[in-house]
């Protein structure tokens, strides 16, 4: 008998959560936020993306020019 195990991660994070809610009360008038406020949620992540990026590219450089 074989059991297939297709469960995946997909799904909303934390912060797309928060992001969404954050946009339901702006449009709602629930909050007075700029909007630059109520997109920090995605601007964290677009951050901690760029930055492990970074990360990750200095460390293939530098072991790029260590083996040269």
């Amino acid at each position: 008998m074989s059991k297939d195990n297709n469960a995946s991660g997909g799904g909303i994070s934390f912060f797309g959560l928060l992001q969404v809610a954050f946009i339901v009360m702006k449009v709602a008038n629930i909050i007075d936020w700029p909007w630059s406020k109520v997109l920090i949620p995605t601007w964290i992540v677009l951050g901690l993306i760029v930055l492990i990026t970074l990360v990750c590219v200095i460390a293939a450089l530098v072991t790029w020019l260590r083996d040269r």
